[in-house]
């Protein structure tokens, strides 16, 4: 990935001042380290007619996967693959911005105490891009940077030299010249604009973002004609973060229209006061207990086991309920009921109410005739925090041995998760978290499984359910049908023995993890 900038100058006011104003040296080579590779600054020419300046990044890919920590989207071959075969060692990206904003930070901001006025006047400038994607062409480019002040020169990639007949790629080269713009805000539209034409970031676009757009447009942005679809691009199509930008770029115009500062203008807004009234929105994992309980009481359930019940909070809130007479909470971390039996106050509880509940350890990955008998299970995210070759022995422990009339499965829709505006690009939600599923990858997970042993499945939405990508938590309700011959399940074939775990040793092993 790389990115030339050149500067000519005179003997009074040399070509070399680039390095002054940069604040990198042209005699020196120097690199960067970056969360994503390293960025090297080096100088092919230098002398006070002509003066060149390239950013060349090295990207590392199996980083960028590794501080991903390789999850997410359950973890397809294909999509495991495209992680390290891409185009992001070559093309100028938001990778290329990033760099580019820690490298010449200072030069972005247009400071420069060595030489001051060169800062603050226009330079003869040229930068050239020899690879970069534009999702709109060479048409959207030039309607990108001409209004600027820039004289455009871009060339089509095309996809294949020797076989002209496929056709242009999605990238060109960029050539872009002008003599009336300062460092500064030449660096400030390569900044914005090279994620913007790539119409990709490789990071989680955070409510942050905003300020990083105010900080590098805002002084030409709210006027240029295609503000609008910079500002949707450079924010991934984040609706809210968008419409928010819009409105402090036309807090900018308003004020230079009326000669005045923003302040003035805006000044009805420090004063307005958060209405008193307002409620908080209800915790995620609290409407994640009322759906569970609701489907418990919907299917009259009175002894339910909680699977992986962890400190207790489930087994908290089924005992408030009467109708709920006996609870037995099961995980496999010792800690963890220690902390559940504090929290729930157990060893000071009335004998009645002591009498309906039970804390013991155990392990999903092997069948427990303790689990037998009870007319609902709940795990409620659970599953993926197991490997997926382990699925199958949970699935016949649940379904197949311990056969509750209601099992109630809970797990994150992981189409959901770029709502979350502080979870990185991604991550999933949490770092145990072996595998998070798109609605399409549960479903069929758990029809699967309806079908193998002889349940009715039906899926319910867990908080606000988005039209686009779901709710954040996403609910399977199994029901056990009537006795047939057809679904009994003969232990030997229920599980493939390619997956199929040993019950000690998984014991072994879970006990070790907790």
């Amino acid at each position: 990935m790389f990115l030339t900038i050149t500067t000519t100058g005179t003997p009074e006011r040399p070509a070399t001042d680039l390095g002054f104003l940069l604040h990198k040296h042209p005699d020196k080579a120097q690199a960067f380290s970056t969360s994503f590779g390293t960025a090297h600054v080096l100088y092919p020419e230098a002398d006070e007619q002509r003066c060149t300046a390239a950013l060349l990044l090295e990207v590392d890919t199996v980083a960028l996967v590794r501080r991903g920590k390789g999850k997410g989207r359950g973890g397809a071959p294909d999509a495991a693959l495209a992680q390290y075969v891409n185009d992001r060692p070559y093309a100028a990206s938001s990778l290329l911005a990033v760099a580019l904003a820690n490298v010449f930070s200072s030069a972005l901001r247009g400071v420069c105490t060595a030489r001051p006025e060169r800062a603050a006047a226009p330079l003869p400038l040229r930068v050239e891009v020899p690879v970069l994607p534009a999702r709109g062409g060479p048409d959207l480019v030039r309607r990108l940077f001409e209004p600027l002040r820039w004289a455009v020169t871009v060339e089509p990639v095309p996809l294949d030299t020797a076989f002209p007949e496929w056709g242009d790629s999605r990238y060109v080269r960029l050539t872009l010249e002008s003599d009336a713009l300062t460092l500064s805000e030449a660096l400030r539209h390569l900044y914005v604009l090279l994620p913007v034409l790539d119409d990709a970031k490789h990071y989680w676009v955070a409510p942050d973002e905003v300020d990083k757009l105010m900080r590098a447009g805002g002084a030409w942005l709210y006027h240029h004609p295609e503000v609008r679809l910079i500002t949707n691009r450079f924010l991934s199509r984040r609706w809210s973060l968008t419409r928010e930008a819009m409105d402090r770029l036309e807090l900018l115009r308003l004020a230079e229209t009326d000669d005045s500062v923003v302040e003035e203008i805006d000044n009805a807004v420090a004063q307005e006061a958060a209405p008193e009234t307002e409620e908080k929105p209800t915790p995620l994992a609290v409407q994640r207990r009322e759906a569970i309980l609701t489907a418990l009481r919907d299917g009259a359930a009175a002894r339910v086991l909680d699977l992986g019940c962890g400190e207790g909070h489930l087994v908290r809130e089924l005992l408030k309920d009467p109708r709920f007479t006996e609870i037995a909470g099961v995980d496999v971390s010792v800690r963890a009921l220690a902390i559940a039996a504090r929290r729930l106050k157990l060893d000071r509880m009335g004998e009645r109410q002591a009498a309906r509940v039970n804390l013991f350890q155990g392990s999903l990955a092997y069948t427990d005739k303790r689990l037998k008998g009870y007319d609902a299970a709940v795990l409620s995210e659970v599953i993926e925090h197991l490997d997926l070759p382990r699925l199958p022995a949970l699935e016949y422990a649940v379904f197949g041995s311990a056969r509750p009339r209601t099992v109630v499965v809970t797990t994150p829709n992981v189409e959901y998760n770029v709502r979350w505006e502080t979870l990185p690009a991604g991550h999933v939600r949490h770092r145990d978290h072996r595998f998070e599923w798109t609605r399409e990858e549960f479903r069929a997970w758990a029809r699967r499984v309806a079908e193998r042993h002889g349940y009715a499945v039906e899926f319910r939405p867990v908080g606000p359910d988005d039209p686009e990508v779901g709710p954040p938590t996403q609910m399977a309700v199994f029901t056990l049908a009537a006795n047939d011959p057809k679904t009994a399940i003969d232990p030997k074939t229920a599980i493939d023995p390619k997956t199929a775990i040993d019950p000690k040793t998984a014991n072994e092993k879970e006990e070790k993890a907790a």
